[in-house]
């Protein structure tokens, strides 16, 4: 699994914006820049519908405020569904990158497999990058919400 001091590994998301479809790489997202980064294991899915997106959204303002340039959500999700997450969440402050075939994922070894489910989803985490590099990681137990919500990361900065 990646850890502190380890530099992401290049990969391609797929990102459904405004002006289309998007592939953005690791190196777009996070060169030169301090990211916090958060996965669930899915979209629209309850814990991280109602508590993981929504304190990030609320908490945006004040994690940049700490010197982040991007909040980012990820999930092995395709970028149509997490554009429509996006938007019924009114997350504007919130990048969301799509890692439809769990490349990202399975490249930090941060998936689990949920069977029917979902099938191979990511396991819930938050990170925060420096130019490419994990600072801090905070990976969830099995069906746990404590380490990698927006308060705890907050409060890491």
């Amino acid at each position: 699994m990646i850890k502190v001091g380890d530099k992401l590994p290049e990969v391609t998301f797929s990102q459904l914006t405004a002006e289309g479809m998007k592939n953005p790489t690791t190196s777009d997202i996070f060169a030169g820049k301090k990211v916090v980064l958060f996965a669930v294991p899915g979209a629209f899915t309850p814990t991280c519908s109602a508590a993981h997106l929504p304190g990030y959204i609320a908490l945006a303002d004040q994690i940049k405020a700490k010197g982040i340039d991007t909040i980012v959500c990820t999930a092995v999700n395709d970028a149509f569904v997490m554009k429509a997450w996006a938007d019924s969440q009114n997350a504007e402050e919130i990048t969301f990158l799509a890692d439809g075939g769990a490349s990202f994922h399975k490249a930090l070894d941060l998936t689990m497999e949920t069977a029917d489910f979902g099938g191979l989803r990511s396991q819930r985490y938050a990170m925060v990058v420096e130019d490419g590099v994990v600072t801090l990681l905070n990976v969830e137990a099995p069906k746990s919400f404590e380490v990698s919500n927006a308060e705890t990361i907050l409060a890491a900065l």
